[in-house]
């Protein structure tokens, strides 16, 4: 029989991106400061709260399943479906057993002053973003008011920027979470200090579409400025002390300005992650991306190994689009192998409802797509190696530490400044004392994905 947890407990589960991650966060607090309790699984909570990702099918189908598996776990909590999928499917998960409330993405900010645990009650006076139940946006403010001031894994993700006004044509993210719009720059950098003053030593700058952060200010201000602020302001205190990590960015940003404001850097990480999507300028322009070149990012990375002499280099990468020809897809080899990617993540196309692809004419068959994907993960995979093998020759390698899964006294791995996993070889782990520290390990083998390290004499770094 399920354990029910009492009228002020809640459980929460994410899914999807590191913005739904930093959103979680937000509610999360804003939950345990109005005295609610947080239970570690669905079983012991009054409150289940799943918020959602669309993206892809499976995604979609990842939060059906935990709603169900929910209810199975525990038949009368009351379950609140937030997030994307909520967004674009909220007659669908209302329909679930065991759902008491749907709250769509534009209307998650709502729950940060109405609570979890009412699920049927009428939203506050002062709560933003309407009547929850409703998929409307009338009242909502420029900017999501989440914040945080801790965050539940070693490395803080800080949110920069949501929504995006750019409609690729096979995405959903639009329909989920609106036009694009930015964080002040005050706002991001206060939240910086209140993180690194609680401990946290990387940060990770976060949003939807980074390439439209600062088009919503009234004066110029574009993302390299957002990163050019907070070495300004965070730099004298914290270089060499802290790191500052870029999440996904457009090839488009990569040009004459990023490498000024990365070569002028302490506090960046030695580490890129571009929305590539493909390589071939055809599908580039079908997918509603022919805004930039794919072309130029070998020279890009030639000058970037000018600033960064050796740097993690990634990528997110669909194949399989419609009307891909076998010619787009070489295309798309053929720029992996010339670029110098450390790893990269490669999903086979997924039609999404309400996007113009999904009813385009020149659909693949799913054994194409997925045949596609396969190749280009094998030469990805090669190249991982190849790059963990070099990695391994280094005398050092600095790890944001996170804490052991199977031994929560004893640091299990983390990322180093190229973004690698790395895993403490066994009688070599720092202790707890050191989670979220960012620690000096040297390399001393490659593991299935993962570089094994040991951590040196003087482990924490300055």
């Amino acid at each position: 029989m399920a354990a029910h947890g009492t009228d002020n407990t809640f459980f929460l589960a994410t899914l999807g991106c590191k913005v739904n991650q930093y959103e979680s966060q937000a509610l999360r607090e804003a939950w345990t400061a109005r005295g609610l309790v947080e239970v570690d699984a669905a079983r012991a909570a009054r409150t289940v709260c799943i918020s959602t990702c669309a993206v892809t099918a499976k995604a979609v189908a990842d939060g059906r399943a935990a709603v169900r598996r929910a209810h199975r776990e525990n038949p009368e909590a009351a379950i609140v479906v937030t997030g994307c999928a909520a967004q674009v499917l909220a007659r669908e998960f209302r329909a679930l057993p065991g759902v008491a409330r749907v709250v769509p993405q534009q209307n998650k900010a709502s729950l940060l002053c109405c609570g979890v645990n009412a699920p049927l009650a009428a939203r506050g006076p002062h709560c933003p973003g309407g009547t929850p139940d409703r998929g409307e946006t009338d009242g909502i403010p420029p900017y999501p008011p989440f914040a945080i001031v801790a965050y539940d894994r070693s490395r803080a993700v800080v949110k920069v920027q949501d929504g995006c006004s750019h409609r690729c044509t096979y995405c959903v993210v639009p329909l989920t979470r609106g036009e694009s719009r930015s964080r002040p720059p005050a706002e991001t950098l206060a939240e910086a200090e209140r993180l690194l003053k609680a401990g946290f030593r990387e940060l990770v700058l976060n949003g939807i579409n980074l390439s439209q952060y600062g088009r919503d200010f009234a004066t110029p201000h574009d993302f390299w400025d957002l990163v050019a602020l907070l070495e300004k302001n965070l730099a004298p205190e914290w270089a060499g002390r802290a790191r500052i990590r870029l999440s996904s960015l457009e090839p488009g940003q990569l040009g004459a300005k990023a490498l000024d404001v990365l070569g002028e850097s302490s506090l960046v990480a030695p580490h890129l992650h571009l929305s590539l999507q493909s390589g071939s300028r055809d599908v580039l322009r079908r997918m509603g991306r022919g805004h930039y070149d794919p072309g130029t990012l070998p020279r890009f990375c030639k000058d970037l190994a000018g600033i960064f002499p050796r740097f993690g280099f990634g990528a997110d990468i669909l194949s399989g689009f419609p009307g891909e020809t076998d010619e787009d897809a070489a295309e798309t080899e053929a720029l992996c192998e010339a670029l110098p990617f450390s790893y990269a993540h490669v999903f086979p196309y997924s039609r999404r409802p309400g996007t113009p692809a999904a009813n385009w004419p020149g659909q693949l068959d799913p054994e194409t797509r997925k045949a596609r994907a396969a190749r280009l993960r094998a030469l990805l995979e090669r190249k991982s190696r190849a790059f963990l093998e070099s990695c391994r020759a280094l005398p050092e390698v600095v790890v944001a530490c996170e804490l052991s899964e199977h031994d929560p006294e004893r640091i299990g791995g983390g990322v180093n400044e190229f973004y690698g996993e790395c895993r403490f070889a066994e009688g070599h782990a720092p202790e707890k004392s050191l989670s979220r520290a960012l620690v000096k390990a040297r390399p001393v083998g490659v593991g299935d994905g993962w570089l094994w390290v040991e951590t040196l004499a003087e482990a924490r770094a300055p």
